[in-house]
């Protein structure tokens, strides 16, 4: 494994005297920072404000680039970026902690050898979207975040985060571009899949523990830092679209409760959030904020972040404000919403007016550069944010150690332990909505019991010695996994956001009453959104809401190996007409909703009140 001795002079062994100051660990790291930035060029400086995605090319190699972006040489030896977001799924550990010490190398055969802070979008869920997440692949396996808000267990979710980060450091993340605490006030949101639901105090209690999870209870060597986001939330988006996208680029106040999205985000300050992100919305109808991205906006940032909230981490943007570029395939505009009009140039220097440290998802110091040399932005000014952005690097140990065991990784990542938990918390995440007649847990069941299957694999069941039916019509039970209703949108990228109503459509919603009509059926429909069904609701036999689970979890679940302890994050909605009636920044106004805030049932009371699932089996 590499060491910075084969970069740096061998020393004796208590002799550092001929190191400089910012690469000697017995200087405090002040000192280290004021000694490093002082040797540094504009160029230098430039290329820390810069985070964006890392790709990893054939057989573990240094990205050649594209003609979409450039290679990873290019950007560490040229540009002087030091920090990336990796993309992509891991599915070896230990490849990618020898791809992650590549990476290293190349930065330290930098003139100053400053090394890379490797950051990551979520992956120990279910989501496989990039931009917001990746699926687990060899690390444990979770529900979602809104599934951790189902169990309402703030120890859980410490836990969770403590493994989390134990795989993060065992591949060479040190950076979690979560936790998102966004809150669920408008149900039609394509995001709300990765917040903790729609009540601020429950948020902020779960992310306290999720925030010292993953940083400790001091961030050190063994840390990874978080990215608390989208400030000031990204809840109340105006008729429940998507700012990365032209159509959705408004946030919207019609009840006046921004203070209520703020709650989090105090709690997440309280509790040592080193970083923050804005979201790419602009605000309607927010007196005295002007109607620009919040990244652009100093009366967002500087003036409420900063000044009134008393935040002093570093705040990188939300992912290409500036630069047009291509996703998947789909051609995106920068993100400057307010400031569509302005030069990139502009947009630069609008951000770092804002009081933003680092720009999200570009590659762009070439930009900063001339805003130095031209004088529109002072080199001091950048001095700010680079102490903020190398002190992270410092106190994290990479200046020191930034190399990982690949061995270790494997070791570490996805260990039996850590899988087991994960897997536990996919079957308690389960939230029992309806049980008529009590048919859960599945007691009556043998192999002569006919299955009618939707959603998964049916040799799931036929290994557990069930028989599985072509129809309906020819069951004694149905057993189906869905997703929850939305409306498909063009594009590579934007078809991954799942937007639109939140009922399903009139041929779905009869093709599923013939179902329920013919043979008792039990639902398990995975909320990445609150779902409008009170037809399902009323007619199948059992429903559950999911946030992120194996099908191994819902079968456990119904034959009542395992037993659901979720709660309701939200409010169920009864319709697409009461959401579309209601404020998108107020929580609980959806008029008449099927189920409330904190619904869920239990199989404790059909288990002889043990709460010990094996006694239904």
């Amino acid at each position: 494994m590499p060491s910075s001795a084969a970069i740096w002079p061998r020393q004796a062994a208590n002799d550092t005297s001929s190191l400089p100051i910012y690469r000697n660990s017995s200087h405090c790291v002040k000192d280290r920072v004021e000694d490093l930035l002082q040797r540094m060029t504009v160029q230098e400086k430039a290329g820390q404000l810069f985070q964006t995605q890392l790709y990893q090319g054939p057989n573990g190699t240094l990205d050649a680039g594209s003609s979409t972006r450039n290679s990873t040489d290019n950007m560490i030896g040229e540009k002087s970026m030091t920090h990336f977001n990796l993309v992509g799924d891991i599915t070896d550990a230990a490849a990618v902690a020898e791809f992650v010490n590549l990476v290293q190398q190349r930065a330290m055969d930098t003139r100053l050898g400053i090394p890379i802070t490797l950051s990551s979008d979520p992956r120990h869920h279910f989501t496989e979207n990039i931009g917001t997440g990746f699926q687990a692949g060899s690390f444990s396996q979770w529900p979602e975040t809104m599934g951790l808000a189902a169990l309402r267990d703030a120890d859980l979710v410490k836990k969770f985060a403590e493994i989390a980060r134990e795989e993060y450091i065992a591949v060479g993340i040190r950076s979690a571009l979560h936790p998102q605490v966004d809150l669920a006030t408008e149900p039609r949101w394509a995001r709300l899949g990765n917040t903790w639901g729609e009540d601020a105090h429950l948020t902020s209690e779960l992310i306290v523990a999720y925030i010292k999870g993953f940083q400790g209870e001091k961030l050190g060597p063994h840390s990874v830092t978080t990215v608390t986001k989208h400030f000031p939330g990204g809840g109340p988006m105006e008729n429940g679209e998507d700012s990365h996208f032209t159509y959705g680029k408004n946030q919207t106040y019609a009840g006046n409760n921004l203070e209520y999205h703020l709650i989090p985000f105090k709690a997440a300050i309280a509790a040592g959030a080193r970083q923050m992100m804005p979201y790419y919305s602009r605000p309607i109808g927010l007196q005295g904020y002007e109607p620009v991205g919040f990244s652009f906006s100093k009366g967002i940032v500087t003036d409420l972040l900063r000044n009134e909230l008393g935040f002093e981490g570093i705040v990188v943007t939300d992912w290409g404000l500036i630069t047009d570029t291509t996703i998947l395939g789909q051609y995106m505009p920068a993100r400057a919403w307010g400031l569509e009009q302005t030069t990139e140039l502009e947009r630069a220097a609008r951000i770092l007016d804002a009081g933003c440290d680092q720009f999200g998802g570009e590659q762009r110091p070439e930009l900063i550069v001339q805003l130095v040399q031209e004088g529109i932005v002072l080199e001091s000014r950048l001095d700010v944010s680079v102490r903020r952005l190398l002190r992270e690097k410092f106190v994290l140990g990479l200046f020191d150690n930034p190399f990982v065991d690949p061995e270790a990784a494997a070791r570490v990542v996805g260990n039996d332990y850590f899988v087991r938990l994960g897997n536990d918390a996919q079957r308690r995440a389960y939230t029992l909505l309806t049980n008529k007649n009590e048919i859960l847990p599945l007691r009556q069941v043998s192999t002569g019991t006919k299955f009618y299957v939707e959603g998964f694999n049916a040799t799931l069941l036929t290994s557990r010695n069930m028989t599985v039916v072509d129809t309906p019509e020819a069951a004694d039970l149905a057993l189906l996994r869905m997703g929850a209703p939305y409306e498909p949108r063009p594009g590579g990228f934007e078809a991954n956001y799942h937007a639109g109503s939140l009922e399903y459509n009139a041929t779905e919603k009869a093709r599923q009453a013939a179902i329920y009509s013919a043979v008792p059926t039990i639902v398990d429909i995975n909320m990445d959104r609150p779902a409008a069904v009170p037809e399902m609701i009323e007619s199948a036999a059992a429903v559950f809401a999911s946030f992120g689970s194996g099908t191994e979890a819902f079968l456990d679940v119904i034959f009542g190996v395992s037993a659901p302890a979720g709660k309701l994050p939200f409010d169920l909605p009864r319709s697409q007409a009461a959401v579309e009636a209601a404020m998108e920044d107020v929580p609980y106004d959806t008029r008449n909703p099927v189920f409330k805030f904190g619904h869920g049932l239990s199989y404790r009371d059909l288990c002889g009140g043990s709460g010990n699932a094996s006694r239904c089996s």
